[in-house]
Formats: C-alpha cells, sequence, structure tokens
C-alpha cells in the first residue's frame, strides 16, 4: 500500500471486520457492496472507495467473498500479530479493561497491571497480576509489551507515557482524559465526547 489511507477510512474499518464476521458465522458466502451498505447504514459507493484504499476487493456483478474480505481486513487491522498488553491503573476502567475477555480472541493478551495502590499491589485481576508502578520501565524493558491500556489520573498520564515511550512501548491505548503527545501511535477513548454525540443525537432527531 502506497498511498495514504484517510484516518476516517482507517476507523471504519473495524466496523467493517465486525458486520462480515457476524457474516460468516452466519454461513453467508458473497455478498454486493449494496447489501452490505444496508447493514452497515453506509453508503455502498462509500464502502466501494473505502474499500479501494486497500486496493478493492469485489467482483462486477458478483459482490464480495465475504470470508475473503473479512480475512483481508483482519490481516490490514494488524489481527493476525498476537499482542501483548499491560495496564496501568487498576480502577474501574483498568479494571473493566482487564476482565473483558473479548480481547484474548482477538490476539490481545493482557499480561500485566501496574498501580501505586499498597493495597493493590501483590493482588490480582481475572487472573492478571497486579505490579508497582515503579516497577513499569524495568517490566517494559524485560518484558517488551506492545501495547499498554493508559487508566490513570490525567495528571499522571504524560509521565507514565514518557516512561511508557523511553521503555519501547509500540501503541498507548488511553483512557486518562488527556491528549498525548508521543511519538508512539495513541489512541485516545474520550467516553465523555461519545456520550456527548448520544445527547446532541437525542436533542436533534430530525438532524
Amino acid at each position: 500500500m502506497t498511498k495514504t489511507v484517510p484516518d476516517v477510512v482507517a476507523r471504519r474499518l473495524p466496523r467493517y471486520y465486525r458486520y462480515l464476521g457476524e457474516l460468516v458465522g452466519q454461513g453467508v458466502s458473497r455478498i454486493s457492496s449494496r447489501s452490505l451498505s444496508e447493514k452497515m447504514k453506509v453508503t455502498a459507493s462509500q464502502i466501494r472507495q473505502d474499500l479501494n484504499c486497500f486496493g478493492g476487493f469485489g467482483q462486477q456483478g458478483y459482490g464480495y467473498n465475504v470470508y475473503e474480505l473479512y480475512s483481508a481486513i483482519g490481516e490490514i487491522l494488524g489481527l493476525n500479530n498476537r499482542y501483548r498488553m499491560i495496564v496501568v491503573g487498576a480502577g474501574n476502567v483498568g479494571r473493566a479493561v482487564a476482565n473483558y475477555t473479548g480481547f484474548r480472541l482477538r490476539g490481545f493478551v493482557i499480561e500485566a497491571i501496574f498501580d501505586i495502590s499498597p493495597e493493590l499491589i501483590g493482588g490480582s485481576i481475572n487472573g492478571i497480576p497486579i505490579l508497582d508502578s515503579a516497577e513499569l520501565g524495568a517490566y517494559c524493558r524485560e518484558h517488551s509489551p506492545h501495547i499498554a491500556a493508559m487508566a490513570v489520573p490525567r495528571g499522571a498520564a504524560e509521565e507514565l507515557a514518557r516512561t511508557l515511550e523511553e521503555n519501547g512501548i509500540k501503541g498507548i491505548w488511553n483512557f486518562s482524559h488527556v491528549d498525548l503527545d508521543c511519538s508512539v501511535p495513541v489512541e485516545t477513548v474520550h467516553m465523555s465526547d461519545s456520550l456527548m454525540t448520544l445527547s446532541y443525537r437525542m436533542a436533534n432527531p430530525n438532524k
């Protein structure tokens, strides 16, 4: 792939993957862009444009081979890899991340959790050990995790992000209510933004 893929297209890929996975589970072997558009509430033209960013997959008059497209999008998303993860912060959000079993099915394996609370250090969540945040840098150097899910107060986030960067982390999944400026990829989850978007749609049902 030589051309730059727009971020908005990349953000639609997980939706394609999810819907196609459901079709695979239902035994559907092929689907047209129009039928897929009806399921996803995206125009058929948009689907074709999105997929053409990656070379295109359908055939005129045939549509898409569901399993082949599902597998190709999974490969584009990097889901053929196995990612070692850590969670930084064992509060409510960190616990929710650690307890979600679906990540492992996608190849994201959480191996350790870090926190500063003496009451939590030495315990575990969902069988995953809780370690002292003071050991974070040394752990990253020794075990080379790929992804860190950061669920810490915003005041601590930037320093911890630097520690993660300096010690080899490849990507940060950020729940810390602050936009981080990092040299590694960062995906920030602003849950309040999503809730406010829902509020807007409820307040403006005809727009």
